[in-house]
């Protein structure tokens, strides 16, 4: 305490210890790719703010358009507000080289992406470098494009398999010839999302109708929904801004095969317009990690923990810290619930928040890590609304609403 030697009043400024965790943010992009100028800033990881700082940068007047521009205005014109693009130039691969980084590894060293794709590139070998690269970074998710004409809407039920050099799919070991599938590999920890078909839109620099595939428009669909109703919500039944028609129409039927096996369709309503109507990962059906907005607020969650937590390292590990990390977690978390991210009737039932001796005994405070236990009960999507209609003995019709 001050030594107080006059009468007087005296005011002191006393902390609480309550440190505010902040979400990170989860609408910037990163596009890799083709740029029209093919020697603009190639291989650096440029923030875009807009389409004309794009034109700017990677574009003449006397260009045509690629699958990367196209992307990036449809980025836009759906939502989006920032991205990165990395410009891989004619002839080069996704995947860095040996003496320096390039491509997706140049992204490595972005942490505020939250969400990458490649336009322009549809193959075995570039869905699994996408997917690798959001596997290894753990904070954003790969948003993977399909082939444009598709004949046997069966081959994206099949995992597509990379081919060895010169020999044509890998052979399983029982001998058997493996089907030629198109659907990219799973991830198990839902770490991407693949969407079917790809739209037709007016290119913003020829004015000619052309098609595209959709990364581009459905990763500002992202950023939209994060905007205006948060990162717990899943980005479908949103109308694809920009998309003049598609060149594949998904009828339920095939809907209904696609979507138990990943595939995000893209689908055309009358009156309604042209939507996004799927909301899966490419994890198994099995999988707790099936939702996309399930896999985007944990890797929300966990960034926002990891860095509005920095505070505690070289703290004392004793149980001081445990019960601000519990109180400032447990803050953070009871936001969410709040703001609807949550599944629950109570804070209790939505989440919790363990650090004490059981989650720090004495081997792990020694080897100098503190240790806290987070559960979440995610808010996931309802994807089928079912109506059961009945009638009572008067003759009257009831009507049932059950969300499955």
């Amino acid at each position: 305490m001050p030594n107080y030697l006059t009468p007087g009043v005296y005011v002191e400024e006393v902390s609480t210890g309550t440190r505010s965790i902040q979400g990170v943010g989860t609408t910037t992009a990163a596009f890799v790719g083709r740029a029209p100028l093919a020697d603009a800033r190639p291989h650096e990881a440029v923030a875009i703010n807009g389409w004309p700082q794009f034109l700017k940068e990677y574009t003449r007047p006397d260009t045509p358009g690629t699958a990367l521009s196209r992307a990036v205005y449809g980025f836009f014109q759906n939502g989006g507000r920032r991205c990165f693009i990395v410009n891989i130039g004619e002839g080069q691969r996704l995947t860095g080289g040996t003496r320096r980084r390039e491509g997706l590894a140049v992204l490595e060293e972005v942490s505020e992406v939250a969400m990458v794709a490649a336009p322009g590139f549809s193959d075995p070998a570039a869905h699994d470098a996408l997917l690798s690269h959001a596997e290894k970074m753990k904070d954003r998710v790969a948003i993977l494009d399909p082939p444009e004409d598709v004949d046997d809407i069966a081959q994206l039920t099949r995992i597509a398999l990379l081919e060895a050099p010169g020999k044509g799919p890998a052979t399983p070991a029982s001998g058997e010839q493996p089907q030629k599938g198109l659907r990219p590999r799973m991830s198990d920890q839902g770490f991407g999302a693949f969407y079917f078909p790809w739209i037709t839109i007016v290119d913003p620099m020829s004015g000619e109708r052309v098609n595209v595939p959709p990364s581009g428009h459905v990763a500002g669909i992202y950023a939209r929904t994060d905007v205006t109703r948060g990162v717990h919500k899943a980005p479908a039944n949103e109308v694809v801004f920009g998309a003049g028609n598609l060149v594949r129409h998904i009828t339920p039927d095939e809907q209904a095969e696609l979507n138990s096996n990943g595939v995000n369709c893209i689908r055309y309503f009358p009156n309604r317009g042209i939507r996004v109507w799927g909301a899966r990962t490419v994890a198994g059906a099995d999988s707790e990690w099936r939702y996309l907005n399930v896999r985007r607020l944990f890797n929300f969650v966990e960034e926002s923990i990891a860095l509005g937590t920095g505070w505690t390292v070289f703290e004392p590990n004793d149980p001081t810290l445990w019960g601000n990390i519990r109180r400032d977690v447990g803050a953070f978390l009871l936001r969410l619930w709040r703001d609807g991210a949550l599944l629950g009737r109570t804070p209790e039932e939505a989440f919790f928040v363990q650090c004490d001796e059981q989650t720090n005994p004495p081997e792990s405070i020694d080897a100098g890590q503190v240790v806290a236990l987070v559960g979440l009960a995610p808010v996931k999507p309802a994807e089928f609304i079912i109506f059961r209609i009945g009638q009572h003995a008067g003759g009257a019709e009831v009507e049932e609403v059950k969300n499955g």
